[in-house]
């Protein structure tokens, strides 16, 4: 029997979106404040690699209007690396570029996100101080983008 006949859709929601938003959070965060968020919680778990890291490249595909035909757009770098921890659970991650250091981190940083000892001191010393950044961060470069922004239905031809 299929996993999924065997579990209800709602079940896992609200944990696995979660945990994408918190993969999401910490793959795009600057290696830096990643680094610092991570210093703040003193953890420092054995750590033993199951797979990687391993660097390559990862394929990226298009939508004209983000509904059309799929088209090639390039590649990018992406690298990957699995953790258990020395509790047991397991962490995995993909970040684009090649700090494999990075990569681990984010492995370490979502093995430990499962397990329920940790996951509320993740969540409000690492994930959400990193998603404010980034929030601000794009409210920043919203803000430059819409003053360049040129209204051609305000402008007038000269002719009354």
């Amino acid at each position: 029997m299929p996993l999924a006949e065997t579990i209800p859709d709602d079940a896992l929601a609200p944990e696995v979106a979660a945990r994408q938003r918190r993969l999401s959070v910490l793959a795009k965060a600057p290696a830096k404040q990643l680094l610092s968020c991570w210093k703040q919680t003193g953890l420092n778990p054995p750590v033993e690699l199951l797979r990687g890291p391993e660097t390559g490249l990862v394929a990226l595909q298009g939508r004209a209007g983000g509904t059309g035909q799929p088209f090639h757009v390039g590649e990018v770098s992406a690298t990957r690396v699995t953790v258990r921890i020395g509790s047991g659970q397991v962490g995995h991650a993909m970040i684009s570029g090649r700090d494999t250091r990075k990569a681990q981190l984010v492995a370490v940083i979502d093995a430990l996100a499962q397990d329920p000892a940790h996951a509320d001191m993740i969540e409000e010393v690492i994930v959400a101080p990193l998603e404010a950044l980034a929030s601000e961060a794009d409210a920043k470069l919203r803000e430059e983008t819409a003053a360049t922004r040129v209204n051609f239905f305000t402008m007038v031809r000269g002719e009354d």
